[in-house]
């Protein structure tokens, strides 16, 4: 079974009898009967993908499996001794270090122990954080930063959440929808934001706050009614193209969608 040139197998579903090929994750070999060749199969349902000769199958539901520069959404469960405990989805919590985050005037220096008493003035629990996969250990644990103005608290916006496997590896995780006034930051996590667009005088102080001229202004702030509306609408759309896989035109394309739809129609999606 095909699908956008993916090919889709369940458990047991022969892959390939062609000799040469390694087995991977998600496949299993076994022996041909009457003397054929023997046989890949997969163990799980999911999509076939191959690396030069190995062949592995990505189940279409699974946990969170980070990798290296991956850019992610999660939410703060635990302030601990010079970390945060984020919640990504992911088999474990990933570990924000203190040492992984950008200090108050842009500062560069070793993190001191009254740092790590104002560690909640950065995050504190269920704040919801754009960050970026540092490393993956051997063990699957996963460890975050966010020393970049594009990552950090989320504020102004509302969190949909998908199957980590509909969002694709894309060169650009944030997306403006233009004329709306809307952001979309795709999680490679399955969590996808909704957020505001930030006013130029926001990015203004911001950049003057990393070089040390400046403070970063308060980013709480009430929407309008036609902001909530376009967010909305954008929720909606995500879920109603989730099956697009996360391809790049996906929150244009699951918005205009939402704005063909009948109010009834589009109401019911959104639920």
């Amino acid at each position: 079974m095909s699908a956008a040139g993916h090919i889709i197998v369940v458990p047991g579903q022969e892959i390939t009898s062609v000799q040469g090929y390694l087995r991977g994750h998600g496949t299993y070999v076994e022996e041909g009967t009457d003397g054929g060749p023997p046989k890949l199969l997969a163990c799980v349902a999911g999509v076939v993908e191959r690396v030069n000769k190995l062949i592995s199958v990505r189940p279409i539901k699974s946990r969170y499996i980070g990798e290296v520069g991956d850019l992610v959404v999660g939410r703060v469960t635990e302030v601990q001794s010079k970390r945060w405990s984020v919640e990504v989805g992911a088999h474990r919590s990933a570990v924000l270090m203190l040492s992984s985050v950008n200090l108050p005037g842009g500062q560069q220096r070793m993190r001191t122990y009254e740092d790590q008493l104002q560690m909640r003035s950065f995050f504190q629990e269920h704040d919801l954080i754009s960050a970026e996969v540092q490393q993956v250990n051997s063990d699957g644990g996963i460890a975050l930063h966010t020393r970049s103005l594009k990552y950090g608290k989320l504020e102004n916006g509302q969190l949909v959440s998908v199957p980590p496997v509909l969002i694709r590896r894309l060169k650009q995780h944030v997306v403006s929808l233009p004329d709306t006034g809307v952001d979309v930051i795709l999680g490679t996590n399955g969590n996808v934001w909704i957020s505001r667009t930030p006013p130029e005088e926001w990015k203004g102080k911001e950049e003057g706050d990393a070089a040390g001229t400046g403070s970063v202004a308060p980013k709480a702030e009430t929407l309008t009614r036609q902001r909530k509306q376009h967010a909305e609408t954008v929720k909606s759309g995500a879920l109603v193209t989730a099956g697009l896989r996360g391809y790049e035109q996906w929150p244009r394309q699951g918005y205009r969608t939402q704005l063909s739809l009948p109010p009834f129609y589009a109401l019911r999606s959104s639920t």
